[in-house]
């Protein structure tokens, strides 16, 4: 166990009154302090027909208060070289900033202030949804990014939330309205169950002191929790694509909805993973179906593992001509996961990726703060990091190949392309 990881011994945490949680850990030997936090709430919390409204509203937190116009809050972070955002995910909204030491009241300052007091005015309402639509239509434009949007909707049920992209489609954006904006701000942002991390070149109970000052008298509703439909492996092959015209890639999703953070097998998905497509040149896919075969400009997968189960998935940027070739070689290397043990080596070798890289994430005061954030958000307890190396070497190859076997069944998974037209 390295000294240097944080933990429970290094880790001031307590929690406020209003039942927000407050992490920080001092970092003397930088002169910045990071800022790293969530609210529970987020898109799940959206309805189908004005999806992308949380992330609209998060983004809209900075555009105005009662105490600052947009030009003010913009002007008194960036006259001290600090940053600041607000911004959605599925089940949280999260913010993180960054400043000098001495300006670490001004930050948090600005930030009470937004979270609490937000106004949403109107012409910035509008421009933003100008800027919105603008971004929709270029991702509607972009073979990967379309590719992921149709597996979504392959993989999870109509009515779940993963289903739906976070920043929404251009007929639900073009229908929130200010009053939507308000609406979800007064009905799901609340500080009871959120977490902030402070980490830098601060004293830890002094950070903890600053935080409760600028958001400790903050009141909110109880936290809304959000129910999900279930959610099944494909019994088949269920496959959807789109023709973008004009394009000369197809892009492919391939996967299934997969695992919950908390579950016995993330450990060994995580290896599965990384011995699928992650690891040195992107792992086996990498390897065979890009290097070897040539039948990709870019091959990898990806596990995302959250709240409710989070899609495994393959995606692979190919010539049109060879998405069929491609299909059959990336099914095949998924066959042989689930089939064969991996070899000692080739465990050993991703297992040491997975236990090295950890150390490179921890680098700077915001892989910190996330890590942290992270520990808590999944409530891993504040010495998960001191013990990732033990769970991630116990992880055997039947391990391994069992939960390979437990999502990836030959001949059933979704799959969405998206590209020209093939001949």
């Amino acid at each position: 166990m390295s000294p240097t990881l944080p933990g429970p011994d290094d880790i001031a945490h307590v929690t406020l009154a209003n039942g927000l949680r407050v992490l920080a850990r001092e970092n003397p030997t930088t002169p910045t302090v990071v800022i790293d936090g969530y609210l529970h709430g987020g898109a799940v919390l959206e309805p189908a027909e004005r999806t992308g409204l949380s992330s609209f509203t998060a983004s809209m937190l900075m555009r105005g208060t009662e105490r600052r116009t947009f030009e003010e809050i913009h002007d008194a972070v960036e006259s001290v070289g600090a940053s600041l955002g607000v911004y959605s995910g599925r089940h949280a909204v999260g913010f993180s900033g960054k400043c000098l030491a001495e300006d670490f009241g001004v930050l948090l300052d600005v930030l009470g202030d937004v979270l609490q007091h937000p106004t949403f005015p109107a012409d910035h309402v509008e421009k933003l949804r100008g800027e919105r639509l603008t971004q929709l239509q270029e991702r509607d434009n972009d073979t990967r990014s379309v590719a992921s949007l149709l597996f979504r909707e392959l993989a999870y049920p109509a009515d779940h939330p993963y289903s739906r992209p976070i920043e929404g489609h251009s007929e639900t954006v073009t229908a929130i309205g200010r009053d939507d904006l308000l609406d979800f701000y007064r009905r799901t942002y609340t500080p009871q169950g959120g977490a902030l991390v402070v980490v830098g070149a601060v004293r830890a109970e002094a950070a903890i002191a600053a935080v409760e000052a600028a958001l400790g008298g903050w009141q909110g509703p109880p936290p809304l929790a959000p129910t999900f439909p279930p959610v099944t492996l494909p019994a088949g092959v269920v496959r959807r694509e789109r023709i973008l015209p004009g394009k000369t890639q197809s892009d492919i999703v391939l996967g299934v909805p997969a695992l919950r953070r908390s579950d016995p097998d993330y450990h060994a998905a995580r290896v599965a993973d990384t011995v699928l497509g992650r690891f040195g040149m992107m792992g086996r896919l990498g390897e065979n179906v890009r290097e070897r075969l040539g039948l990709a400009y870019y091959a990898y997968s990806s596990l995302e593992a959250g709240n409710e189960p989070g899609p495994w998935t393959v995606i692979a940027g190919v010539a049109p001509a060879n998405v069929a070739r491609c299909l059959e070689a990336v099914e095949a290397e998924l066959e042989r996961l689930v089939s064969e043990p991996v070899p000692a080596e080739e465990l050993e070798d991703s297992k040491a990726y997975l236990v090295g890289s950890l150390p490179l994430r921890l680098e700077t005061n915001q892989g910190v703060a996330a890590a942290v954030l992270d520990m808590v958000w999944y409530d891993l307890g504040l010495d998960y990091l001191q013990r990732y190396a033990g769970l991630i070497q116990a992880v055997s190859a039947e391990q391994v190949r069992r939960v390979a076997a437990r999502f990836w069944r030959p001949g059933a998974y979704a799959v969405a392309i998206a590209g020209p037209e093939r001949t």
